[in-house]
């Protein structure tokens, strides 16, 4: 009979309940801040473009400034460079890129300021007309929130992220009302990771925000649609749309790093960027007043196909010159709002010549591709399409442009929107996820076992005959009395040693560092870096440290190949492979 395997499907314990009630509270005061966000933007708003105190929701496009509105949102991006430079610098850009390098880089450590100036920057920036969305804002103030939190209770790098996580992910869902999406955000650009320890809290934080968004904001779908079913010929529409949405996204992409480049040869201090960048916004708005701001509104005429055509592509035009220029300039604001309205602004102009189904649709499926092939993330991008509308028929059609986009976007760009920012700062993102072979392996499965030992009881002298003598076979070998470890043993410790002495004395009271024939490949990895060492001895267990075999770092490394052959195979013979001699 098999003995039993102590191994477990998933790692987790008792503390994942206690970080699952902390995401908790953290949904709670996550929708507290994107409710405040909001509030704060709406005063702004009301503020800069109809001189007057109220958090009343009003779209900029219906001041009375004339002229004058170009000079609106130069102000507001001259106080945000002076928030940055004597503030924070880190409420500068879009947030998703702050909150990954965070993450990743940072050890998920968020300082108090970004958690007040950055909300106040972006509310600042879209409320004096920035075309940008609240989202990004968001995602990095709630991961504050949840960064702060952790730091406050003093938990692990991996807990702290966690709850950085969740903050982030339940403002989102705070905003839009999409917790299924939010949730996906968070395991396709934000986690690293699919692990109980992470996915739990984190799905946690959003099921609080949404519950608790009716509470404070407008409940049901931002944008109510229902389109008839689409007819198999509209797949090809849809690879279409895709195709079209990713090219946008790579023409967004580089134009906006194009931007920021020459924003970086200006012969002035980065603080005064913003407010050249906004003379593009005022300019913009002067001719296209729906351009400022948010823009929510427009978005939702955009997908009930309320704009006539020639409307549509001078607002979009506007639109997309205003939030590059103004996003490369280095100022405060997201980025989903405005790809939702491009997107669907693309879809309505070409709508009327995609074969196979209701125009209606097109709108709706163009802004979800624009998101997924830009973010690459287009399984967030369908659900989130989905919770923005709750339009079911759309839902195969959207999952078909989105996965086109996105496979577009891998194969001409080598970086995203969200990544190539931080790989201008030396930080280079991998994002393909898989299995780690270290974490499947137990070191039973890969250790030498029934090992040649050294008794504890012979003289040095003798050892160094018979073990490190011209027939020696293994660089250290592990040290046992009656059976139990007492630690390894190489020749330079015996060559320094007495020869007369008997090789326990070599060793002290302290216990020997040893690996758990139980554990993964990957924990005894991580002991043999840290201690600096070759190879451990492996016992049955702690108390008896009776010995069962030896495992290396070079069985660690045939582990980590064993469940990828195939590609290590293909990767030898690229490497063997020669090239050909001039006479063939």
């Amino acid at each position: 009979m098999k003995p039993y395997d102590p191994r477990r499907d998933f790692s987790g314990d008792a503390r994942l309940l206690q970080i699952g009630a902390m995401a908790a509270l953290i949904g709670m005061l996550s929708t507290g801040t994107a409710w405040l966000l909001l509030k704060a933007i709406s005063l702004f708003t009301n503020l800069f473009f109809f001189q007057s105190l109220s958090t009343a929701p009003q779209s900029p496009s219906a001041h009375a400034l004339g002229a004058w509105v170009i000079v609106v949102p130069v102000i507001g991006a001259l106080v945000i460079g002076l928030i940055a430079r004597y503030g924070s610098e880190q409420i500068r850009g879009h947030g998703i890129p702050e909150a990954i390098e965070a993450i990743l880089f940072k050890r998920s450590a968020m300082s108090p300021k970004v958690a007040v100036l950055k909300p106040l920057a972006s509310a600042i920036a879209i409320g004096s007309g920035g075309p940008f969305g609240a989202e990004g804002p968001i995602i990095m103030t709630g991961g504050a929130v949840g960064s702060l939190f952790a730091q406050h209770f003093h938990l692990s790098d991996a807990e702290r992220k966690t709850l950085l996580v969740a903050g982030a992910v339940a403002g989102m869902t705070a905003v839009f009302g999409t917790p299924i999406a939010a949730l996906l955000l968070a395991v396709e650009l934000l986690l690293f990771e699919l692990r109980p320890r992470s996915l739990l809290p984190v799905a946690i934080a959003c099921a609080v925000a949404g519950f608790l968004r009716p509470l404070l904001m407008e409940a049901g779908p931002l944008f109510p649609q229902q389109s008839p079913q689409l007819p198999p010929v509209a797949l090809l529409s849809c690879a279409v749309a895709g195709v079209l949405c990713g090219a946008m996204a790579w023409l967004l992409s580089t134009a906006l790093y194009r931007i920021e480049d020459g924003f970086h040869k200006l012969p002035l201090h980065w603080m005064w960027w913003p407010a050249l960048g906004a003379v593009a916004i005022g300019i913009g708005g002067y001719f296209q007043p729906r351009a400022l701001g948010v823009g929510y509104d427009v978005i939702g005429d955009l997908l009930q196909n309320h704009l006539a055509a020639g409307v549509v592509a001078t607002l979009l035009a506007a639109k997309a010159v205003m939030w590059l220029i103004a996003l490369g300039s280095g100022t405060s604001g997201g980025v989903l709002a405005p790809l939702l309205m491009l997107g669907a602004g693309l879809g309505t102009l070409l709508a009327p010549y995609l074969p196979g189904g209701s125009p209606a649709v097109w709108p709706l499926v163009f802004m979800a591709a624009t998101l997924g092939g830009m973010m690459r993330a287009p399984i967030m991008a369908t659900v989130f399409a989905y919770e923005l509308t709750h339009d079911a028929n759309a839902l195969l059609p959207v999952l078909a442009a989105s996965v086109v986009a996105y496979g577009f976007t891998v194969i001409t760009m080598h970086r995203s929107i969200l990544t190539e920012k931080i790989a201008r700062r030396g930080h280079h993102i991998y994002r393909e996820y898989g299995i780690d072979p270290l974490e499947r392996h137990s070191v039973e499965e890969v250790m030498t076992a029934a090992p040649v030992s050294i008794d504890a009881d012979a003289r040095v002298a003798d050892v160094l005959a018979s073990h490190f003598g011209a027939a020696q076979r293994h660089r250290a070998y592990p040290v046992t009395s009656n059976g139990a470890v007492l630690g390894m043993l190489d020749r330079a410790t015996l060559v320094q040693a007495s020869h007369a002495v008997h090789v326990r004395e070599l060793y002290g009271v302290n216990a020997p560092i040893v690996a758990l024939r139980g554990e993964t490949c990957r924990t005894v990895a991580v002991r043999l870096a840290v201690h600096g060492l070759e190879r451990l001895p492996v016992v049955a267990d702690a108390g008896s440290r009776q010995l069962v075999g030896v495992i290396s770092r070079s069985d660690l490394v045939k582990s980590s190949l064993s469940l990828d052959n195939e590609e290590h195979r293909r990767h030898r013979f690229r490497r063997l492979r020669l090239p050909r001699s001039a006479g063939g």
